[in-house]
């Protein structure tokens, strides 16, 4: 069932160069929406703005290698493993929803351009099937259980905003792409069929509304970590004073108020907020 050919299946009811335009149209939609958010929101000029500010605060300049060390490191920490989620629930789903829709979107461009057709590789048409059942068990597991208003704020799951519109229509197409897919290779006529039009509805507002989605967001989020690591490589630190050994006298000496509301050996502050989930409803 699941080494079964999608795009194949699919081609028997749509043209195959028809589904081939809606894919290409699709990705032009999303770099479209991509620039026009940037425009809009203007991401890219903040970001020549906060580092040119932060030319005039920086303690040292940075070599090409230190840039490209840090580029490293930030690819390696901040997109592979997405290590700066703190809490490990929130950093296993969003792992499971990112490969697996990495590993659905790139087995869709394989079925849709090289193997069009039943003959192709079994492996292809099964990381179809298994990028989009990750991509639900990662999502399903943050909507239900780990997002922000539902575990910490006890906000109904069924509360939907603007601001869930491409995480829905994430969950949208693979579950309803899986269902087609699973129905068409019973035989479910017609049903396969409705399922299969709520996946293209899904995948449309997916790629369709990257302007009103957090979908360019996965494009800003390596720039914005990249940003953070060199501000703290140069000493510029926006413009903030590093924190030091609350301890030291020369510290003390700088800032009075330390020992004053402190006192000599300030104590260790401790986790803080982080001491205990927030799961007072």
């Amino acid at each position: 069932m699941f080494a079964s050919n999608p795009i194949a299946d699919l081609a028997t009811v749509i043209p195959l160069n028809v589904i081939q335009g809606y894919v290409i149209l699709m990705f032009i939609l999303v770099v479209g929406g991509t620039i026009f958010d940037m425009i809009h929101k203007k991401s890219a000029q903040y970001f020549f703005a906060k580092a040119k500010a932060a030319e005039a605060s920086r303690t040292r300049v940075l070599g090409s290698g230190d840039k490209i060390g840090i580029a490293v490191s930030t690819v390696a920490v901040d997109v592979v493993t997405s290590g700066e989620f703190c809490n490990p629930k929130r950093r296993i789903s969003h792992l499971f929803t990112m490969y697996g829709f990495i590993t659905f979107l790139v087995s869709t461009i394989a079925l849709v351009f090289a193997y069009p057709t039943h003959e192709a590789p079994a492996i292809v048409s099964q990381l179809w099937h298994l990028g989009a059942a990750m991509v639900m068990f990662g999502g399903y597991w943050f909507w239900f259980a780990i997002r922000v208003d539902v575990s910490a704020e006890g906000i109904p799951w069924n509360r939907i905003v603007k601001a869930d519109l491409f995480i829905l229509s994430l969950l949208g197409t693979t579950t309803f792409g899986l269902v087609w897919s699973i129905l068409y290779s019973m035989g479910a006529a017609p049903l396969d069929s409705v399922f299969l039009g709520l996946f293209i509805i899904s995948a449309t507002v997916l790629f369709g509304g990257v302007y009103w989605s957090k979908f360019a967001h996965m494009f800003f989020k390596p720039a914005a970590a990249f940003n953070k690591r060199v501000i703290k490589a140069d000493g510029s630190r926006e413009n903030m004073p590093e924190i030091g050994d609350l301890t030291d006298p020369e510290l003390q000496k700088k800032f009075p108020d330390i020992p004053e509301y402190m006192g000599s050996n300030p104590p260790n502050m401790g986790l803080g907020i982080k001491r205990e989930q927030p799961n007072h409803y």
